[in-house]
């Protein structure tokens, strides 16, 4: 699933593509797309110029010059493809915004998950979300825990608790605070949640830095326990174990992050 490093890369892209340019089309090619972004709703968007596309948690949300939002959601595996009016539609194409210069902003997903939702002005979409990783303290951190039962590793994935993470950058956040998945969330001392509120940071950081649009790593900036079992621990050299979490792999080092 896209994390907010990846998806702050693709409202790069769709803000590039679409702000300040007005909308001649939208479509939406798919049924599971026209279920929340029907015909008949699609025509209100038509004529309205982007203002912005702001990017909150995993979230991406058109402003409308109006003030009407267009919210969309990748889920699993979306994408933005940019193109021209009139060139071939990709083959997972399930919304296209084309603008009135010829621009098309084409949302892809082979899954077809993936979300567009309109909100009229002066309805914006509430979410319910906690503060971004560059906003996150280890106070709010501390608090949010401290109510929590259950593992850290499925607590983190709640958006609740910090917005943007996912299972890559949990489990990379986990070993570099030396936290096993698996131990309870409210039981965390001071110490290790100063080293979670780095971890977090900077395992985001790293996500920034491979430029947010490769999810497996790269020779520059490699993974340090994501999708590596079996090999050696980049810390210690204990081979990187994976258990399953809420139906979710998990992966970590049993030499370096101990249950206690």
């Amino acid at each position: 699933m896209p994390e907010l490093p990846e998806v702050e890369s693709a409202a790069v892209i769709a803000r590039r593509a679409l702000v300040g340019r007005t909308l001649a089309s939208v479509v939406a090619h798919h049924p599971s797309q026209r279920r929340s972004l029907p015909a008949r709703v699609a025509r209100r968007i038509v004529g309205r110029r982007v203002v912005r596309v702001e990017r909150h948690g995993k979230h991406q949300h058109f402003v409308l010059d109006d003030g009407a939002v267009i919210a969309v959601h990748f889920r699993m595996n979306g994408d933005w493809e940019v193109g021209r009016a009139g060139d071939p539609l990709a083959r997972f194409a399930r919304i296209t915004f084309t603008a009135s210069d010829g621009v098309r902003l084409s949302l892809v997903d082979s899954r077809a998950l993936c979300t567009a939702a309109y909100h009229a002005p002066g309805a914006p979409p509430v979410l319910a979300l906690g503060p971004e990783p560059d906003d996150l303290t280890t106070a709010w951190l501390g608090g949010v825990l401290a109510r929590r039962r259950g593992p850290i590793k499925p607590v983190l994935l709640d958006q609740r608790v910090v917005a943007g993470l996912g299972n890559i950058y949990v489990a990379e956040a986990l070993w570099r605070a030396r936290v096993h998945p698996a131990r309870e969330a409210r039981a965390l001392g001071d110490v290790q949640l100063r080293a979670l509120v780095r971890g977090i940071k900077a395992a985001i950081a790293d996500g920034f830095a491979r430029q947010g649009r490769s999810r497996d790593g790269s020779r520059a900036h490699p993974f340090k326990v994501y999708d590596r079992e079996g090999r050696p621990c980049a810390r210690c050299g204990t081979p990187v174990a994976r258990v399953t979490q809420s139906g979710r792999s998990t992966y970590y080092c049993p030499g370096c992050q101990r249950t206690a």
